[in-house]
């Protein structure tokens, strides 16, 4: 009998000393890690269904179930209780056969704190207790700046931070442009506010057709009271709801809130698809890939619910599932603890519901076509890369390094990481130079290189193809540095050097080691233009981190260099007017207005900063 039949022989016999009440279990490897979490309302039952089956009916799962060398139970007092260990404990272990929504890339939100009088709307990136409202997730940055610019626009709530609420002296633009209250200045009864607030919620909530009546009520009372002017902001608001609604899609005429969510299949990952619906609009879809898993349909499904909705800013009374969970009484009573009233899990079969589910699936297996291809033309790219350019390996880990200074002062690096083709943002770091005074471009990439990989350790992920921008100089830097910490064999190492159009060159040149002419693409000149977006990133990032500090070292050797103004005036200063810019357009008796100021002192800031008048 092999190493592996004896291993499932005695798993199977532990088996029967297990308990046949709920808990949780915990599957792992010959090394002792957790790849997979379960819960079970029978755990014997359960965990026979893995090892005491000859031939297990899901293949992939068979072969998962070959890596479990061990397993571990935990009882619990009820399913209840299982459903949240298991939450919890996948969230600890991350599991590599568990389905884990993501936490590198959170999707923005927008925030209202109505625990103040006169909140603004902002943009988050996750959701606190803190007795704010939250709406969203939104698919994109884009998509939420777009949303945050029409209330903007349309309803009268304040734009400015909190902190330059608190200091402002003066009315701004907005208030000039009528699209603000300006409660910074003016008093503001915080019960019309708060109406705002209302309406700016049931537009987020997409409830923008009971908004609309609402506004048109309103507008109707003030032309009955001949307030002419009002009347017709009111009718500007409603066209421009009006405009808004034209471009939205209403999918179910019952106008109720649900989700729907649905799940694709493939033989390379699958996919989770959630399709929002709000007052019978489809307000939004995202798209949740996820790769081996040792859970079936039903499993997946139930550990997705408890995944997004345990903090989501949102819980429809209705969520649609292409498969209903087996323990979906237990969820469904889950789900009503967080929501705080009942909500209806529900597998469509026929009717307007049935045509919503469909849609679901329809666009469920069509992103992961579009994912499989998109994954398929990486890969391909990534081979005849590693082909034109003759590396050991094929380059599914990229580092590109770039420096950044000003006539030497504040020198920067920085390091960006793209994996398998895309960026790896995660892995992306910043250096500040720490050991090179002056302008010197080499020397700043040998401290960088010495620092990245001169500090290795058994589990430092080393890359595939190293990248540093300046051409040939750079990469002798480069190799020079390796060779001296005995790396020069660990992976490859390429300059890119912009094209010199002086000399008739149209193409940015790649150079590679023994090599004194640059790598010629032929027609493969998407793999040249995939290496110069890498290089591209990683200038726009160092870019990005020099001007911060030099923006910063600006701000304060500005005003540490004026009489008079020591470090309780200069923090005032910065704090009324948000930053050296606003400083720079404020008036005498703007500054004057700071606590602490004097018309001496305001006048000297002034001058320095090249505002004051001249004898």
């Amino acid at each position: 009998m092999d190493a592996s039949a004896n291993t499932k022989k005695m798993m199977a016999e532990r088996v029967d000393t297990v308990s046949s009440g709920p808990g949780v279990y915990l599957m792992k490897n010959d090394e002792g890690l957790v790849i997979y979490v379960g819960k079970a309302k029978n755990l014997k039952k359960r965990l026979a269904s893995y090892f005491k089956r000859e031939n297990q009916t899901d293949m992939k799962t068979g072969v998962l179930v070959k890596q479990i060398s061990q397993f571990d139970t935990i009882l619990t007092n009820s399913e209840q209780d299982a459903l949240i260990l298991e939450a919890n404990l996948i969230r600890k272990y991350k599991p590599r056969y568990n389905m884990i929504l993501k936490d590198d890339k959170r999707y923005p939100l927008l925030r209202i704190d109505i625990t103040t009088h006169y909140p603004n709307i902002t943009i988050a990136r996750k959701i606190k207790k803190d007795g704010a409202l939250y709406f969203g997730p939104y698919a994109s940055a884009g998509s939420v700046h777009k949303t945050l610019k029409f209330i903007n626009k349309t309803f009268k709530l304040r734009k400015c931070t909190t902190q330059s609420f608190k200091n402002r002296a003066r009315p701004c633009l907005n208030y000039q442009m009528g699209i603000c209250l300006a409660p910074c200045c003016f008093e503001v009864d915080p019960g019309i506010y708060r109406e705002i607030i209302d309406e700016v919620a049931l537009f987020l909530k997409g409830k923008t057709p009971e908004l609309i009546r609402q506004v048109k009520q309103d507008m109707a009372h003030a032309a009955q009271d001949e307030r002419f002017e009002d009347a017709a902001q009111l009718r500007d608001k409603v066209y421009a709801l009006e405009k808004t609604l034209e471009k939205q899609v209403v999918v179910a005429k019952d106008m109720m809130d649900r989700d729907i969510i649905a799940i694709s299949r493939g033989d390379h990952f699958s996919l989770i698809t959630l399709l929002s619906v709000r007052a019978g609009i489809l307000s939004g879809s995202r798209h949740f890939p996820f790769k081996e898993t040792m859970a079936d349909d039903s499993e997946l499904v139930g550990t997705f619910i408890v995944q997004y909705y345990e903090n989501a800013p949102h819980v429809p009374g209705e969520i649609l599932l292409s498969v209903l969970p087996d323990d979906h009484d237990l969820l469904t009573e889950w789900l009503k603890g967080v929501k705080k009233t009942s909500v209806r899990l529900y597998s469509p079969q026929r009717g307007e519901k049935l045509a919503l589910m469909a849609m679901a699936l329809n666009n469920s297996a069509k992103e992961r076509e579009e994912m499989e291809i998109q994954g398929r033309s990486r890969v391909d790219l990534l081979f005849r890369l590693k082909n034109r350019l003759g590396t050991r390996n094929v380059p599914e880990y990229i580092e590109c390094f770039d420096n950044s200074n000003i006539s030497g002062t504040e020198a920067v690096s920085a390091m960006v990481v793209f994996k398998n083709g895309k960026p790896f943002k995660s892995g992306y770091r910043k250096y500040k130079i720490k050991t090179v005074t002056g302008q010197d471009d080499y020397s700043y990439m040998a401290e960088v290189l010495l620092r990245r990989y001169g500090n290795e350790s058994p589990d430092q992920m080393l890359p595939d193809l190293l990248m540093v921008d300046g051409g040939k100089g750079q990469l002798n830097i480069a190799l020079s540095v390796l060779k001296e910490l005995g790396m020069d064999q660990a992976f490859d190492v390429i300059g890119i050097a912009k094209k010199d159009e002086a000399k008739g060159e149209i193409r940015d040149k790649i150079y590679k080691a023994k090599r004194s002419n640059p790598v010629n693409f032929g027609r493969d000149g998407d793999l040249l233009l995939f290496l110069q977006n890498i290089r591209d990133e990683a200038h726009r990032f160092v870019i990005t981190f020099h001007r911060a500090r030099r923006d910063k070292k600006l701000r304060l050797s500005v005003l540490d260099s004026i009489p008079g103004i020591g470090p309780k005036r200069k923090t005032a200063l910065l704090l009324h007017f948000g930053g050296l810019t606003g400083i720079m357009n404020a008036r005498e008796e703007d500054l004057c207005a700071v606590e602490g100021m004097t018309a001496s002192s305001a006048r000297a800031v002034l001058e320095a900063l090249g505002q004051g008048t001249s004898s």
